[in-house]
């Protein structure tokens, strides 16, 4: 699932091939993995936010992400992306 701001950043016509496929791909790795996707790093104040970087080696940005394990069903929100 992405938050409103991702779903409108995805719809863009001016977001680079190169940043749609890797937000993409993350999101294919998020789901696969529950959440605990290899890179990614969980906040210190609130562990159910994680960050990870976008593209090889952090080179399109930055993407945050909650997992909401106790939801029924359990749901994992792509809640914000920050290309550089």
């Amino acid at each position: 699932m992405a938050s409103p701001r991702v779903t409108d950043l995805l719809s863009d016509p001016l977001l680079p091939a190169e940043a749609f496929s890797a937000i993409v791909a993350l999101t294919v790795a998020i789901n696969e993995t529950r959440g605990m996707v290899s890179g990614s790093t969980a906040s210190e104040t609130w562990p159910q936010q994680r960050r990870i970087p976008l593209g090889a080696d952090g080179s399109l940005g930055l993407a945050e992400y909650v997992i909401a394990a106790d939801a029924d069903p359990p749901q994992i929100v792509l809640t914000r992306i920050q290309l550089y």
